[in-house]
């Protein structure tokens, strides 16, 4: 596999660290990386694997020509701004922000489920990462998808902190130790005290009472993986520092079992089954966190609907909700387009 360059956007923040720390990890064949932030940041140092330290440049100021692969998480604004810009100059742009979601020259991919729509980035030479809650439901849904069809889906998410960024990690840490010193709570990141708290508001409220956030999911899921699945979902904020959690109730057009599911999830690469009736047989935030897979526990049969099943899906957000997914989406942009 050829070597090719690549660049960070956002390198100094949760995410862009993590898409660093993961190009190393899986070995992504790498002429020069190049990390990049605002005006703000340029000088200071991040790491790119064990022995590589990177100097982080000005945005503004760089000449994406001779850059093959960006990948970028530095928010909608940044990227509407740069993304096409770099584009122009050759460079292909995997984006994590929302920004470029739902544009329909836009491929939106999870490589697990929908690998074939990435021939389309040619077009404005710019792919989406879609969103962490939407990538980690869709990876364990697809094998479902393809045996039974669904028709609906009703999920509820508990969401950690680091999906508001590193701040919000920052001020959970700081309110849960002012509870214990009896300290005054500063609430900047979040309206609402994060800290021994739930909150069920993630991004702006739409017109229709849903957030945004509750509306990513609706439309990533049909642009991604069908058009005709209805999807309610209720997105909440829980004080955890990583790993995003997810109750998830499947209506199918056929019957399908939950040993069945089982079974078809067992098979699916990208997916971990710990499924057992005791104490230690499911995952949480906890054991998710750094690692790669996204993990499915408590499938079991719905009984109000015809054919239903219920799930709990947990995946680490930085990873597969985002720095891994989007090295996958590089990687398979590789071996199959550049």
């Amino acid at each position: 596999m050829k070597k090719v360059n690549v660049a960070v956007v956002g390198a100094t923040g949760a995410v862009g660290q993590e898409m660093l720390k993961t190009l190393a990890e899986r070995q992504f064949p790498v002429g020069t990386v190049t990390a990049l932030a605002s005006r703000g940041s340029t000088g200071r140092e991040v790491s790119f694997g064990e022995d590589t330290v990177l100097k982080v440049k000005d945005l503004d100021q760089f000449d994406f020509k001779g850059t093959d692969i960006c990948l970028s998480s530095a928010g909608g604004k940044i990227s509407e701004a740069f993304a096409p810009r770099a584009a122009v100059a050759g460079c292909v742009v995997i984006d994590n922000t929302s920004h470029f979601r739902m544009d329909p020259d836009v491929p939106l991919i999870v490589p697990e489920v929908n690998p074939e729509a990435l021939a389309g980035y040619k077009k404005k030479n710019i792919i989406a990462n879609p969103n962490c809650s939407t990538i980690q439901m869709l990876v364990a849904l697809k094998p479902l998808h393809d045996r039974a069809t669904i028709k609906r889906i009703v999920v509820s998410t508990y969401q950690a902190v680091s999906g508001a960024g590193r701040e919000a990690m920052d001020e959970l840490f700081s309110q849960t130790r002012a509870v214990y010193v009896n300290d005054a709570l500063v609430k900047e990141v979040f309206h609402k005290q994060i800290a021994f708290n739930v909150i069920p508001q993630i991004d702006v409220f739409m017109e229709d009472g849903s957030t945004k956030e509750e509306w990513k999911m609706v439309v990533e899921t049909q642009k991604i993986l069908d058009p005709a699945i209805k999807v309610a979902a209720t997105c909440v904020r829980v004080p955890v520092f990583i790993g995003h959690s997810e109750a998830v109730t499947v209506e199918f057009e056929e019957k399908i079992s939950a040993a069945q599911a089982r079974a078809a999830l067992k098979k699916t690469k990208g997916v971990t089954v710990i499924d057992h009736q005791h104490e230690d047989g499911f995952v949480t935030p906890v054991e998710c966190a750094g690692e790669d897979s996204v993990f499915v526990s408590r499938i079991r049969e719905d009984s109000s609907v015809e054919n239903g099943l219920s799930l709990w899906i947990v995946s680490d957000n930085l990873r597969k909700g985002a720095a891994l997914n989007a090295v996958q989406i590089a990687e398979l942009l590789l071996k199959e387009h550049l």
